[in-house]
């Protein structure tokens, strides 16, 4: 089923980008000589006797195959679903049924892996990632969801000049790159 791998796919990015989050906030930490303000993964361990530090994906990344479909399955899930987001919040109620659907532990790896490999730092590439997705599942623009490709957001930006009195509003933001790309605009000419 297309759409519960891009699901699965869709959670591990998240994960990927919970722990690229709290290594942020260690640098800051490390920085400013103060303690994490918020940590997403607490110190100690789960109820399997799993370090929370493993539930990382810098972590599990490097395990055997094993090892990390144990950790994954047994624990990242379970952790991601139960204890991040308040109750009854928007992520608390999308999550709330995350279930680890991976089937075998070589798989598992081959997806890290290659997730792994795609640099996220790129603010492009996730929105690329995102078209991807809903091109596989040939839902794009039937349910209102399409990504207006960078070159064509800038092309319109640089139409409409904005300016710093201007009030910008972009009702279907989806990635944002509307948004984004006016506040480049204007910090490229203030």
């Amino acid at each position: 089923d297309t759409l519960e791998i891009l699901r699965q796919i869709t959670y591990l990015l998240f994960i990927r980008r919970l722990d690229e989050i709290e290594t942020l906030a260690e640098n800051k930490a490390k920085r400013t000589n103060k303690p994490i303000e918020s940590r997403i993964f607490p110190i100690g361990k789960d109820d399997h006797g799993q370090n929370y530090q493993d539930l990382r994906w810098s972590r599990f990344k490097h395990f055997n195959e094993k090892d990390m479909f144990d950790v994954v399955s047994k624990s990242v899930f379970p952790f991601f679903r139960e204890n991040l987001g308040s109750e009854n919040s928007s992520f608390s109620t999308h999550v709330k049924e995350a279930v680890f659907a991976i089937p075998t532990p070589s798989l598992l790896t081959k997806v890290v892996d290659k997730l792994d490999s795609i640099p996220m730092k790129d603010r492009d590439m996730k929105g690329d990632i995102y078209e991807y997705m809903l091109g596989q599942l040939t839902t794009q623009g039937k349910n209102g969801q399409f990504r207006t490709p960078r070159h064509i957001i800038k092309l319109i930006v640089e139409m409409v000049k904005p300016t710093a009195a201007d009030i910008i509003c972009d009702p279907a933001c989806g990635t944002c790159g509307f948004l984004i790309e006016a506040g480049e605009y204007l910090r490229q000419r203030d």
